[in-house]
């Protein structure tokens, strides 16, 4: 990796050294970025055995503790790997540590070291190396002394470097460098996996950034709370008290919680438990801070920058949820309030993300954990949320809390795609879609939650900017399942551009009347053009297709890319849809496709073993082979059905899954499809 020498490693080896340690991915990436920031094997090997060695002599193991204390005493002093937290004693006046692992406590710590690495004070811990000394003699209170103590985190960066270095990416290139980055495989994902993935990162990047994610079990959605920053926390939600967050009260005294120290404070299975009550005081503090940035207790006022981030388990499925009560159906009773939840910036879909498997890790190169992690938290201080308004106009109908939201995810996702601020018109409007889904995913859920958000309905719309049209912002999980929109929104879904129905079919009287009297009515096609979103659920081929070719005797489907196995199995199933879908007799179906000389042969043998399967249907088969680009399906009845991607317009799936089986299933590419009638028809 020429763009970051000396800052990147491969992201397999940190789980080569982890082994069963309960040690996070930026404590071994900070040894691995010293001894092993090269793609030389041998350089890599070396470099693997110094870190094992570094681990195996001296992270402390907690059954091994007694034995490091011997070791320590035996040789005057001893450099360690621990977890080190710091409480004041005020009796005695002076800093004291505790180690998490080496179970040491009250050992005095230098104030050098508390001042200089705040966060000690925190009450969550710090990993450390440090070297410990032991005290020979008598009459010595206590005999570890603190020799040296260093953070195990980055101290300086060159942001602007970083920032330069982004030039030598395209887009994708960035976006699979990025999720190299935070330790997963890029392969398997789709552009929308990606974002919804990295959008985990947008609390590390922005500042008071309240963020929730609910999602299956497995799913990646603590991972970069837990592994990726020293800057960040993850706590169990069920652990949480007011005192531990914001203030704790020691006498007069007022010592802050966690958001005084973090940049992120992550929340992890947060979801309703049985026998867990949340504290009221919490939820009234919690609701000011996520507003205000600010919160009371005792006589002062504190403010804290740090995000807010919720994680946690979703019971029922998304379908379950739209039907039957609303998105944020697993989260604490006590929290399912509209004031609170109104507060919350970006809803992250965790749905969406497959369950992570042995081949959903990295095992490419990416930044090291430590270096991203001080990157990220350098551009907290870099708001970028007035660009967006060089690009789109939202409606008025938007609340303050509804703007504030999208310009923050805005902000952020910038931030991380496009530090360098180069991006194009198709680029930013993604950012601004995905950040107004997002926002939109939580709006939808207040009108259910709490009804007095209906008297002033938003309209999720915006004018763009850069061509003046009008455009509509909805959630995929409502697309996908089909939900009518409700009536506070006044649009018609089949008629925009940017949202999709299945193609728009009217009925008209024919003239004629049924037995009872009563005028029978015939399906009336419309020319129109639908746009499908990457992720979409619920299409079909019957959906799409069905209709517009039920009286035709004739059908040509121009496609040249019927010709790897899994093209060929599209192009079965949409024949397998007329069989199922309308009398077949005496059609006649023509494939005019392409295929490299040299695999033609393999191609033709395919292609006539379905030729004699379908004359048991009464269906004419034939094909041809010609150089061209354009994909249609044509008709003698005079359709022209022009297809973006032809038939491939679905993701890849496991051939063992119910996807496999189903279409309405599976995921969709991004695609196109226009109907157009030719008039001499």
């Amino acid at each position: 990796m020429d763009a970051f020498i000396g800052k990147v490693v491969r992201k397999d080896l940190a789980f080569l050294v982890k082994g069963g340690l309960p040690v996070p991915t930026y404590v071994l990436e900070y040894l691995l970025g010293q001894y092993c920031a090269s793609d030389d094997e041998e350089v890599i090997e070396e470099g693997l055995e110094k870190v094992k060695q570094v681990i195996q002599n001296n992270y402390v193991h907690r059954a091994e503790a007694e034995a490091v204390k011997g070791r320590i005493r035996e040789a005057g002093h001893y450099r360690v790997i621990d977890k080190v937290s710091v409480t004041l004693n005020e009796k005695l006046d002076q800093y004291e540590a505790e180690f998490a692992n080496l179970g040491l406590t009250h050992v005095p710590i230098g104030t050098q070291y508390v001042k200089a690495n705040p966060k000690l004070l925190s009450g969550n811990g710090v990993w450390c190396i440090v070297t410990i000394g032991y005290l020979q003699g008598e009459d010595i209170r206590v005999r570890w002394e603190i020799q040296t103590l260093k953070p195990i985190q980055i101290s300086n960066i060159d942001l602007e470097n970083y920032i330069e270095q982004r030039k030598n990416f395209t887009t994708e290139e960035w976006l699979d460098f990025m999720m190299h980055t935070v330790g997963l495989n890029p392969e398997p994902m789709n552009r929308r996996e990606k974002f919804i993935t990295l959008a985990r990162l947008l609390p590390h990047v922005e500042n008071n950034f309240n963020f929730v994610e609910l999602g299956p079990k497995g799913t990646g959605k603590s991972h970069v709370f837990q592994e990726l920053s020293p800057y960040g926390v993850l706590v169990s939600g069920g652990d949480v008290t007011s005192a531990r967050l914001f203030v704790k009260m020691s006498g007069n005294k007022e010592i802050l919680g966690l958001v005084g120290y973090w940049d992120v404070v992550a929340w992890d299975e947060f979801e309703q438990q049985k026998g867990r009550a949340v504290e009221p005081t919490l939820i009234d503090i919690m609701q000011n801070y996520l507003a205000n940035k600010s919160f009371n207790r005792g006589k002062a006022t504190h403010e804290a920058s740090a995000s807010m981030c919720f994680v946690g388990n979703t019971k029922h499925t998304v379908s379950y949820m739209l039907k039957n009560s609303h998105l944020f159906e697993s989260i604490p009773t006590s929290f399912v309030k509209g004031a609170f939840l109104d507060r919350v910036h970006l809803y992250n879909p965790g749905w969406e993300i497959k369950m992570l498997k042995k081949n959903s890790f990295s095992t490419g190169y990416g930044l090291i954990t430590d270096y991203v992690a001080a990157v990220l938290h350098a551009l907290r201080n870099d708001d970028r949320t007035h660009i967006l308004k060089e690009y789109a106009k939202f409606d008025g109908s938007l609340s303050e809390r509804d703007h504030l939201a999208i310009r923050k995810t805005f902000s952020g996702m910038m931030k991380l795609l496009y530090p360098d601020g180069k991006m194009t018109d198709a680029e930013a409007y993604e950012l601004i879609d995905f950040a107004a889904e997002c926002r939109k995913r939580v709006k939808d859920q207040l009108y259910i939650i709490d009804e007095t958000f209906l008297a002033e309905p938003a309209q999720f719309k915006y004018i763009n900017l850069k061509n003046g049209e009008e455009v509509y912002v909805e959630t995929l999980e409502r697309v996908s399942n089909g939900l009518v929109l409700p009536t506070f929104e006044p649009h018609d879904v089949s008629s925009v551009e940017n949202e999709v129905a299945d193609p728009e079919i009217h009925e008209e009287s024919c003239g004629e009347t049924d037995e009872r009297g009563k005028r029978l009515k015939v399906p009336v096609l419309r020319e129109q053009s639908l746009s499908f979103r990457m992720g979409q659920t619920g299409v079909t081929y019957e959906k799409l297709f069905a209709p517009y070719l039920s009286d035709a005797n004739e059908i040509t489907i121009e496609d040249p890319y019927i010709r790897a196995p899994w093209q060929v199995k599209n192009f079965m199933e949409f024949v397998t849809m007329l069989v199922d879908t309308r009398p077949v007799d005496d059609l006649k179906i023509t494939l005019v496709t392409n295929e490299d000389e040299d695999k033609i042969p393999d191609l033709i043998d395919k292609l006539d073993d379905f030729k004699d399967d379908l004359v048991g249907y009464g269906i004419e088969f034939e094909y041809k082979f010609r150089d061209f680009h354009d994909r249609c399906i044509k008709t003698d009845t005079g359709w022209t059905i022009t297809l973006g991607r032809g038939l491939d317009i679905f993701e890849k799936y496991s051939p063992f899954s119910v996807e496999a089986m189903r279409q309405d299933k599976r995921k969709c590419k991004e695609f196109r499809v226009s109907y157009l009638k030719t008039r001499n028809v």
